[in-house]
């Protein structure tokens, strides 16, 4: 063994991976390996599964592409000279098996491996689907040190961690791919801090960055030392390759204190994380810009301003869609929006093709009232319109529709749902109208968009309407916004039993029709774009509700079996408006 050294340099490369790019992701670290070389690194450290992307999902199951990621491996280590060691996330083929696994390179070979081994099979991750699960690890000798790589939800228990210490490693280093949600950063603190103060040893947490999908990553890379000092906080949002350095001493490896980065929370914390998500969506999958259809109302304004800060002004596309019941204060705004952003701005008359479907449908309707039918036909305008758009100028369209509408079906399916993402599809609409107010104060780190109040003012304090008839205003449909989404934050984030939702003050006539309308919706939500995932349960792998189903909960009475009646209080609480068909 060799003798261990009195001090050690390990770079945390907190990078953005595409999922699928073995070529692109082994270009990013072998950049960052030249930079950490410079910065005097003994070992460079990645996050989970850098070398395919994470989540890489069922791609998992393609023997081709589990080969691909450990050949990749394999003719990286070969391919490297002196300098600092590698330690990075890879697919792992092996026995017949495929492991989550992380793979140390020194001296131009594989010198360790080591193997997930609490995979997990909630919310968003399905790793027992395409993994096996590791054997509980030994420490890694790198150069004399013992290192323990639990790897992401490994340390979320002890048994991996009492493992390592067990067996005498001196230092743990995590790599993860744990994305953003609002309630997720202090969490992810408190794990660390137990695994520390439980193993007596120092932890290096480092969290990869970047949208993927539905899901987005924040970084927020951190190392403790073992008395659960914070010695590093590396940003949130952007890519940084930092030396940590490290010194033996009698008690133990100690981390020397470096950059403390602010983190950003609530608000801000959430519009960074659908700006990133957004542009990493747009980009990874290669299109020019985004087009979107600006109402004058608030959803679509603050998507406008997302897609401008993701993109730059110049990338985006924005398309008024009136008809008759479009009011002049909305053609106004939306104009006055788009100007203040610096984006392109055409009007589009939606009157031709709507009489033209009314006339056309007149002999099969006659002698019935106007309904919902006829509101339906202008969104379904206005979304055929905005996909010839897109499919001409090739920029993907933006949907705008928030999760309270989302929720209880206040949206028109092939209508105002039609789009390629949604940025704000996990947001409540008093959480709109939150990020509006932060966005009109800030620009977040690393916008592209202008500065000042982007998002007049009118757009935020006007009654929300869908304007698909005439008068028309959200809360003739619907409760008023705090109130739908006190109750839509209950049954969907917390499960809470009817009972306890009315014993909040909610009339129980009003808790049962949004459950009621939360549980039809579910079609047409297995229909809409993706869009990034910001709370601790999305719509989608976070909550998964049958189509088909009959059961509806007494609002009178309280479970007697697994329900305690309460739930934690709402992170945040959130208008535009879509109609309920």
């Amino acid at each position: 063994m060799s003798p261990s050294p009195k001090t050690l340099s390990i770079a945390l490369a907190q990078l953005n991976p595409v999922v699928g790019d073995l070529v692109g992701n082994r270009a990013k670290l072998e950049q960052a390996r030249a930079e950490a070389t410079k910065l005097g690194a003994d070992l460079v450290m990645f996050p989970e599964l850098f070398i395919c992307g994470y989540p890489p999902e069922d791609l998992v199951r393609k023997p081709a592409f589990a080969a691909a990621c450990r050949e990749t491996i394999e003719d990286l280590a070969s391919s490297m000279g002196d300098g600092p060691a590698v330690l990075v996330g890879t697919v792992w083929p092996e026995d017949g098996k495929v492991y989550n696994s992380v793979a140390l390179i020194d001296g131009g070979q594989v010198v360790a491996v080591r193997h997930k081994v609490d995979l997990p099979n909630y919310g968003p991750f399905d790793e027992k689907r395409v993994f096996d699960a590791g054997p509980l690890p030994g420490p890694i000798n790198f150069r004399g040190v013992r290192i323990g790589v639990p790897i992401c939800e490994d340390i979320w228990k002890d048994e991996v961690v009492e493992c390592l210490a067990e067996c005498g490693a001196e230092i743990l280093l995590v790599p993860n791919g744990s994305p953003f949600d609002w309630r997720k950063a202090d969490v992810r603190l408190n794990i660390a801090v137990a695994r520390v103060t439980e193993s007596g040893l120092p932890l290096a947490y480092l969290n990869q960055i970047g949208g993927q999908d539905e899901l987005v990553f924040d970084g927020a890379s951190f190392v403790l030392n073992s008395d659960a000092s914070l010695a590093v906080q590396m940003p949130a949002w952007e890519e940084r390759i930092v030396a940590t350095l490290w010194d033996r001493t009698a008690d133990g490896w100690v981390c020397r204190a470096g950059e403390k980065a602010l983190i950003e929370e609530g608000d801000a914390a959430g519009y960074h994380a659908a700006v990133l998500c957004l542009r990493d969506y747009v980009e990874k999958n290669g299109f020019p810009g985004v087009v979107l259809g600006l109402s004058g109302g608030v959803d679509s304004a603050l998507v406008a301003a997302m897609a401008a800060d993701a993109l730059g002004p110049d990338r985006v596309h924005a398309v008024m869609l009136p008809y008759r019941f479009t009011s002049n204060e909305s053609l106004d705004d939306a104009a006055k929006c788009a100007k203040a952003l610096g984006i392109r701005y055409d009007t589009v008359p939606i009157a031709p093709a709507v009489e033209g479907i009314y006339g056309m449908l007149e002999p099969m309707f006659r002698g019935r009232n106007r309904d919902i039918t006829e509101e339906n036909v202008q969104s379904r305008v206005r979304g055929t319109t905005l996909m010839a758009v897109s499919n001409k100028l090739g920029s993907m369209l933006l949907t705008t529709g928030n999760k309270s509408e989302m929720s209880v079906g206040y949206a028109t399916i092939y209508g105002d749902m039609n789009g390629g993402f949604n940025p704000v599809k996990d947001l409540y609409k008093m959480e709109v109208y939150r990020l509006c107010e932060w966005r009109n104060a800030n620009v977040p780190k690393g916008g592209k968009g202008p500065g000042g109040t982007v998002i007049p003012e009118n757009i935020i304090t006007k009654a929300p309407s869908a304007e698909l008839r005439e008068n028309q205003k959200d809360q003739d449909s619907l409760p008023p916004y705090e109130v739908l989404d006190d109750i839509l934050n209950c049954l969907v984030e917390n499960e809470m039993p009817l009972a306890a939702i009315v014993a909040r003050g909610h009339p129980v006539e009003t808790v049962k029709r949004i459950e009621r309308l939360l549980y039809l919706a579910e079609y047409k939500r297995r229909q809409a774009a993706p869009g990034v995932k910001i709370s601790s349960r999305s719509f989608g792998r976070d909550r998964r509700y049958p189509i088909t189903n009959k059961f509806r909960e007494d609002a009178t009475r309280t479970p007697r079996y697994g329900a305690s009646g309460s739930a934690p209080a709402m992170v945040m609480p959130r208008a535009d408006g879509g109609d309920v068909s």
